[in-house]
């Protein structure tokens, strides 16, 4: 198996613009010293790029801008200790040239964490509003492609197995309060309670429900493939509760929940509680056109229509940063067949690396 890339940086901001030229020279016997060939281009009013080029294929960009922003990026192969030393070796000389000609007037040095591309271990995965995080993955549990969706569950140092699912971080097994949240932080009795949880193949809420005695809970999830993952390999989140699909007081359906939600409605089924951990909401805010706010809309008509008057339906939003995703989302629930409120509650969810929005909704009271 190949190796994988490995991507160093390194930024200057100068404090006044930057002679591109006297640059360029006084960085020139860094990259020469390592046997690289250079290719230099030069822009009258946009600065210089200088390419070297190693013949074992690694290569580095110097990239001066005029205004006084220095950039260099070095890629290697990741494949052994040295030449992983002799790219931090490059980039320590390149730093401490630059202090030399510069001294006070280098405004900020920022150098990153080098950056591994084509890894047979994936570290990286954006949060819901576009921010990159590196997580400290060291295994690849399970990695399966079920008929619906790519299901992952990888080690994390600090959250244990990890859900993922299309490449959307799930659920880890740090993360009760998640489960806390979404099943109304610990303010609810399920006891003798009916409830229905759309989704949550991971099996967190349903072992957490369990434990509080309700009369029966129903859980939908369509993929067999993530609970037969999970009750493997997430069992400090579900516990044994999916290694049966009955049990006293739960039944486990491997269905698509919205047939579901169309036949109890037709029976006159009714909940004390549905709690939908399907999806979140949208980020795209354009519900006419993006089908998953029609289907967001369309499990809360359903959900409503088997929701008890005096019933409670909870489900994730999103990430807090996504105001405008979040404040559409409330709006459709101004668009229901019948007359809704809310509340929603911010929770730091740990392996998300971000503050989650939950909601809690119920049926409008109304004056007979």
């Amino acid at each position: 198996m190949a190796a994988a890339a490995r991507l160093g940086t390194l930024d200057f901001l100068l404090g006044a613009t930057a002679d591109c030229n006297a640059i360029l020279k006084a960085l020139q016997p860094i990259f020469q010293e390592q046997g690289m060939t250079e290719t230099v281009h030069n822009w009258e009013d946009h600065g210089y790029l200088a390419t070297y080029i190693k013949k074992n294929g690694s290569f580095a960009n110097l990239r001066i801008h005029p205004h006084g922003l220095v950039l260099v990026d070095l890629q290697s192969c990741n494949d052994h200790t040295k030449g992983r030393e002799e790219a931090d070796q490059l980039l320590n000389k390149v730093e401490e040239r630059m202090k030399e000609l510069f001294h006070s007037n280098i405004k900020r040095v920022k150098r990153l964490p080098a950056i591994l591309r084509g890894g047979v271990i994936d570290r990286y995965w954006p949060t819901a509003d576009g921010r990159l995080v590196e997580y400290d993955i060291d295994e690849v549990v399970y990695d399966e492609d079920s008929p619906f969706q790519n299901i992952k569950i990888l080690h994390s140092k600090q959250f244990g197995n990890i859900l993922i699912l299309s490449g959307d971080v799930n659920l880890a097994e740090s993360d009760l309060a998640y489960t806390q949240a979404i099943m109304g932080s610990g303010k609810e009795d399920y006891t003798g309670k009916e409830v229905l949880i759309l989704g949550g193949g991971d099996g967190g809420i349903l072992y957490e429900i369990v434990k509080l005695k309700p009369k029966m809970v129903t859980m939908s999830n369509i993929d067999q493939m993530v609970i037969d993952g999970c009750k493997k390999y997430m069992r400090k989140t579900c516990g044994d509760v999916l290694d049966n699909l009955k049990g006293e007081c739960y039944q486990v359906l491997i269905e698509d929940c919205i047939p579901v939600l169309k036949r109890y409605a037709k029976e006159g089924r009714m909940f004390d509680y549905v709690i939908n951990d399907l999806t979140a909401v949208p980020i795209s805010t354009s519900p006419e056109e993006d089908s998953t706010w029609e289907f967001l809309r369309l499990i809360l008509d359903l959900s409503m229509k088997v929701l008890k008057q005096d019933g409670k339906y909870f489900t994730q939003g999103n990430c807090i940063n996504l105001t405008d995703a979040l404040t559409l989302y409330e709006e459709q629930l101004s668009r229901l067949y019948c007359p809704v409120e809310f509340s929603k509650e911010t929770v730091c969810v740990p392996s998300y690396m971000e503050l989650w929005v939950f909601y809690t909704i119920w049926k409008k009271q109304t004056d007979i």
